[in-house]
């Protein structure tokens, strides 16, 4: 990813003071004890109870330290059953939904992914601990820059690209992919991302009105789309070419 300009670079400052600030004695300070017992009942009782049965994926769930992907006002709820805004007008998604749509990629461990959303970074932590490779790409570059330290920071650059740019129209430079995850809604399936797919590849997004979206498994069998209904939700926008005009 290209270096941040000036305004990414003090937004970037700002954010970083406010996490320091947010440290005083009004402040959430989490501890390991609430860590793990977050982390056990967040897999327990919204991800096992609700359907999610892949193994390396409720472990993966359990692993990411997911307060550390928000904003530090929303630390405490963190692993709360709901999305949070995490700045810039968009949102982490519920750990439910991420988890559902992580599992409908069916990961192995050998795969290449391409994740279309960064946000702030949870989902492409999530997939680096199921794929062997993660290309994630970013509309904003605000986000973008902050997700890209924040992964460095967790020792993830290596096997998380953090790429901005347009996701409407996947990201050619790394393809072909074995999965391909929209962390945005898109009005239908943009054409780029079957063609980036690999053949037997999966493309899990939610398609339809601003409103609400269906939640859709795409699979790539003999170069044409077979699609499974995964459920209803509501996700921001995508932006971009192939996305949602503004």
């Amino acid at each position: 990813m290209e270096p941040p300009d000036n305004s990414t670079k003090d937004f970037l400052s700002f954010l970083r003071g406010k996490r320091r600030n947010g440290r005083g004695r009004n402040s959430f300070t989490p501890t390991h004890e609430w860590i793990a017992e977050q982390q056990r009942n967040m897999v327990e009782y919204q991800l096992r109870c609700r359907g999610i049965v892949n193994e390396r994926v409720l472990e993966a769930m359990r692993q990411v330290p997911r307060h550390e992907f928000v904003p530090p006002e929303q630390m405490k709820d963190a692993y709360e059953d709901r999305p949070l805004p995490i700045g810039q007008g968009q949102t982490i998604s519920q750990p439910y939904m991420v988890a559902a749509m992580v599992e409908a990629l069916e990961l192995k461990g050998t795969e290449r992914v391409l994740e279309v959303g960064t946000g702030s970074g949870y989902q492409a932590a999530v997939l680096a601990r199921l794929a062997a490779q993660v290309y994630t790409i970013e509309f904003d570059p605000v986000l973008a820059a902050a997700a890209q330290e924040r992964l460095a920071h967790m020792g993830l650059a290596n096997s998380v690209v953090v790429v901005c740019g347009d996701g409407s129209l996947g990201y050619a430079l790394g393809a072909h992919y074995d999965g391909i995850i929209v962390a945005a809604a898109a009005p239908e399936v943009p054409e780029p991302y079957l063609e980036q797919l690999v053949e037997g590849g999966r493309l899990v997004i939610p398609v339809g009105s601003l409103e609400t979206q269906e939640l859709r498994q795409i699979r790539k069998v003999a170069s044409q789309p077979v699609s499974r209904f995964l459920g209803y939700c509501r996700f921001v926008p995508l932006r971009g070419e192939r996305g949602w005009k503004s």
